[in-house]
């Protein structure tokens, strides 16, 4: 066995664990989920049926990710953050039919205690600040926050906020990877092309 899985754990029949991840205390993985390599699934986390978490993912502890999510690689979910995955629920009505797919893209952070309304997509490298709620999308590389989640700056890969150098130019304090922004496409790393 090339993963780690606590003896509290289960992990249901079905269920794919790619090399080097590690699964901790209390989590429970459905059968058909696939969690990638070298992943970190903290303690009193859920992984639905279905659910695709890509390699180098962390869900850090009481996460619960339920069918029709997908994070691909190097996400990072904060602590007791929330996915959703009906828009409209009620005890009485089962709506399983009606779950909306929610997109985490690569390079995303997620933070704690935020909640994720379904139905949406988070940008590669985008950043959700700690306890906002996200009911619209939320483009690459941006920052955002509050109730309801409003963008509130650019953020490098590195996950540093973004300085204006010019307009529609940005530039990274910290690494000095450069960016520009474009109406069509939206922001995204300048190579100097």
């Amino acid at each position: 066995m090339d993963y780690y899985i606590h003896p509290t754990a289960i992990v249901e029949a079905g269920a794919k664990i790619g090399s080097g991840t590690k699964v901790w205390l209390y989590s429970h993985l459905m059968p058909d989920c696939e969690v990638g390599e070298r992943c970190q699934i903290g303690q009193g986390v859920y992984v639905g049926r279905g659910v695709k978490i890509g390699n180098v993912v962390k869900v850090q502890n009481h996460v619960s990710i339920y069918e029709n999510v997908e994070i691909e690689y190097d996400v990072f979910c904060g602590p007791s953050m929330v996915f959703t995955n009906v828009i409209n629920p009620r005890a009485f009505i089962e709506r399983k039919h009606e779950f909306k797919r929610t997109l985490i893209k690569k390079g995303a952070s997620i933070g704690a205690n935020a909640t994720l309304v379904c139905g949406i997509v988070c940008g590669r490298y985008s950043f959700i600040g700690a306890g906002a709620v996200v009911t619209k999308n939320v483009p690459d590389y941006a920052l955002v926050t509050g109730v309801p989640a409003r963008q509130r700056a650019w953020v490098c890969q590195c996950a540093v906020q973004l300085l204006e150098v010019k307009k529609d130019h940005y530039s990274c304090p910290e690494c000095t990877k450069n960016y520009i922004f474009h109406q069509e496409d939206g922001l995204k790393e300048n190579h100097g092309d």
